[in-house]
């Protein structure tokens, strides 16, 4: 059988009416890759003005990966714990026993950190092996800034579970892709300085932010970071109140409304 144009446009158009529809596959074209061009322009700028050493700058972007991932894993762990009772459809069947929303937002919190805790040991380790990296290089502030990452993704998890408590299935890209939009204004790999000034306040909101600048303090000075700390644990506070409340808004409408059934 020999090709047919007309089958060939007819499936193409297909595919083009879903773009309309489908938030997902515009972001895959029109945002991601300006988030990347971002993440990457802004690296490629710190990195042309530093004056660390070259062992100084393994350690800040080792720390920076190990840390950022133990952030996504966070989000990551508490999103998809609620997306995998939504996918086996046995989101209302919690429900319908005696467990309370904060029993069950408690539970998805202790997986996360169960999981963090594994990904954290494997990569400090695999990092100490092959690039002779010692987490341990952050002493006495090591344990305050994981607990302001890890609280941080359990907010970011909250957040996105609660949108796609509202939206449905359409909005299940975020527990994969929500933590990205963040990454630019984070100052994961680069000082917030290096950011557009029209942007920077944007950045000094997340305490994520005051994480990774308070790392890098420590390792290219030896300076203190507790103001850094101060501050991510102060908005971790904010953003953990106004997340609460805004996932307990989220639940009731959903429930009132009887779409608890209709979550796929």
């Amino acid at each position: 059988m020999g090709l047919k144009l007309y089958r060939i446009n007819a499936l193409v158009i297909r595919h083009l009416y879903l773009y309309k529809r489908s938030l997902p596959r515009l972001m895959d074209i029109f945002f991601w890759p300006v988030m990347e061009l971002l993440l990457w322009g802004f690296i490629s700028l710190y990195l042309s003005t530093t004056e660390f050493t070259g062992a100084n700058i393994v350690t800040v972007l080792l720390g920076a990966v190990i840390f950022w991932d133990l952030l996504s894993q966070s989000q990551r762990a508490v999103s998809i714990a609620f997306l995998e009772d939504v996918w086996e459809r046995n989101f209302l069947n919690i429900f319908v026993t005696p467990v309370s929303l904060l029993e069950f937002i408690a539970s998805t919190v202790v997986l996360g950190f169960v999981r963090v805790l594994l990904v954290v040991v494997v990569m400090s380790g695999l990092a100490f092996i092959f690039y002779a990296f010692n987490i341990f290089t952050f002493g006495f502030y090591l344990i305050p800034f994981m607990a302001n990452l890890l609280i941080f993704g359990w907010i970011l998890g909250l957040f996105t579970t609660a949108i796609i408590l509202r939206y449905g299935s359409s909005a299940q890209v975020l527990a994969f892709g929500f933590i990205l939009i963040i990454q630019p204004f984070s100052a994961v790999f680069y000082p917030a300085s290096v950011l557009p000034e029209s942007i920077r306040w944007l950045s000094f909101i997340l305490p994520s932010t005051h994480v990774f600048e308070g790392m890098r303090a420590v390792i290219a000075t030896g300076s203190s970071a507790l103001s850094e700390l101060g501050w991510a644990f102060l908005l971790n506070l904010i953003f953990m109140a106004l997340v609460f409340w805004f996932f307990y808004k989220m639940f009731a409408q959903v429930k009132a409304k009887g779409r608890l059934l209709k979550l796929d």
